[in-house]
């Protein structure tokens, strides 16, 4: 269209100069005569030689005139046109290589078809993406994403997605046809496996959202266990305890010799195939120090006892079995003393200050000490808990009686003597709480490695 209108101008134009070329020579007597044309000087159109426009007149160039400046307006119109054609043809193309290359992947080539591989290939790709580390927030957003995949899917459906075919409109821009029922076809197999890895995803999810539930309930349940068990410990410690400095730091005094000043430990023993008994004692009592404490278990009341009694030896009593210490605590001064028993061979140890000052054994070998009995502080037990006799009873004080279901080392035992180590009995702690005094026996404070300082 273009190349025709400029064809024609070019006529025109020609028809023009030689219409003034003709009127040139008449008025020169026949003669043509050539002029330069002025740069951006339409042809066609007469100069004078000195660079003025000629001024020519008539029905004939009038009407070469104006059918020029149409024809000049028509081109220009053409010309725009063409250019937002162009445009258009453009995006038309880039739209089609789209939906070609849309069509190419999900089409497989005739005489091809898709391998297992490939399609384990496709299956094991990641379409989730990045999931959050919350699984109720990862359950969510999955849900979402299908959400957001169907409604996709149905708007392809609605729109009736279309790809380029082979008829072309009047207007020459490509008809475009429906999408084909194989596309579509594999376009919602592809969304039913999206969807299945999505249900997968969902249930592994909540499986683990489940374990995760349970391991922290019973996390949850044993630290409360903990935190009841702190509570109660520090609400034994703070009861009565207004006049320590510690739950641990005080003594007991039983100032007489009768049968109803004792002290009593509100913890009983479990079964044990060994202990180790560990206590501070200041007596100066005489003809013995008497009971400094004994164990009586229903059917047994000398289940465990310590005892000086008149001019007799310390002995230890187990299950009513005998045998005697070499220990001398009856001099008015503060002394530490450990006895350990095991049931193996009935072997036993005897410390005091800590050292090791003997040793035996058959001591009721292969008994075990028998559980839900009394521990009394002062007196020896004819029956569980009392009968007691005055002749028996301990007279002075005692601190830190602490007991331990196994045998403790000499070094252990060593570092409670010199006060280097504090180590509570896991059986029998000694704390303020856990004793109480019977019958005029008093509770004071003290701090027994200061006071044993001042002694020396």
């Amino acid at each position: 269209m273009l190349s025709e209108a400029v064809v024609l101008l070019c006529l025109l134009g020609v028809v023009a100069a030689a219409s003034a070329q003709d009127t040139a020579a008449a008025a020169t007597g026949g003669r043509f005569v050539c002029n330069a044309i002025p740069p951006g000087a339409e042809p066609g159109c007469g100069y004078a030689a000195m660079g003025n426009r000629l001024q020519v007149s008539g029905p004939v160039e009038d009407e070469l005139r104006n059918t020029i400046i149409r024809l000049r307006e028509t081109i220009l119109q053409q010309k725009e046109t063409i250019v937002s054609q162009q445009g258009t043809i453009k995006e038309l193309n880039s739209k089609l290589a789209r939906c070609e290359a849309a069509a190419d992947d999900s089409v497989p080539p005739a005489g091809k078809s898709r391998g297992h591989g490939s399609r384990r290939k496709e299956l094991g790709k990641n379409t989730m993406g990045d999931l959050p580390r919350d699984p109720g927030e990862t359950i969510n957003q999955l849900g979402k994403t299908m959400q957001s995949l169907k409604g996709r899917l149905e708007s392809l459906e609605q729109q009736s997605l279309q790809l380029p075919g082979a008829n072309a409109s009047a207007g020459g821009v490509p008809a475009l046809s429906p999408l084909p029922p194989h596309l579509r076809e594999l376009l919602g197999q592809r969304l039913g496996l999206l969807e299945m890895q999505l249900l997968r995803k969902v249930a592994e999810l909540e499986e683990e959202k489940s374990r995760l539930y349970n391991e922290t309930a019973a996390h949850r349940q044993r630290t409360d266990n903990a935190l009841n068990s702190l509570l109660e410990r520090i609400a034994e410690l703070e009861k009565n305890n207004n006049a320590f400095k510690s739950p641990e730091d005080f003594k007991v005094s039983l100032s007489l010799r009768t049968n109803y000043l004792y002290g009593r430990i509100k913890k009983s023993l479990p079964e044990m195939y060994a202990f180790t008994v560990c206590m501070w004692l200041k007596s100066g009592a005489s003809p013995g120090i008497g009971t400094p404490f004994s164990y009586g278990v229903p059917g047994q009341a000398n289940e465990i006892v310590l005892i000086e009694w008149g001019n007799n030896p310390i002995e230890l009593l187990v299950n009513d079995k005998v045998a005697q210490l070499p220990l001398s605590v009856s001099d008015g001064r503060w002394h530490h003393i450990c006895i350990t028993w095991t049931t193996r061979d009935g072997f036993w140890e005897a410390y005091q200050d800590g050292e090791r000052l003997g040793t035996g054994d058959n001591l009721a070998p292969w008994h075990p000490i028998k559980s839900g009995g009394v521990i009394v502080l002062g007196q020896e037990q004819d029956i569980v808990g009392g009968r007691f006799d005055a002749t028996q009873a301990f007279v002075g004080e005692l601190s830190q009686f602490n007991m331990w279901d196994r045998v403790l080392r000499p070094a252990d035992i060593a570092g409670l003597a010199n006060c280097s180590a504090y180590m509570p009995g896991n059986v029998v702690p000694w704390i303020d709480a856990n004793v109480e005094v019977f019958g005029g026996a008093t509770k004071a404070p003290l701090e027994i490695c200061e006071d044993r300082a001042f002694e020396s």
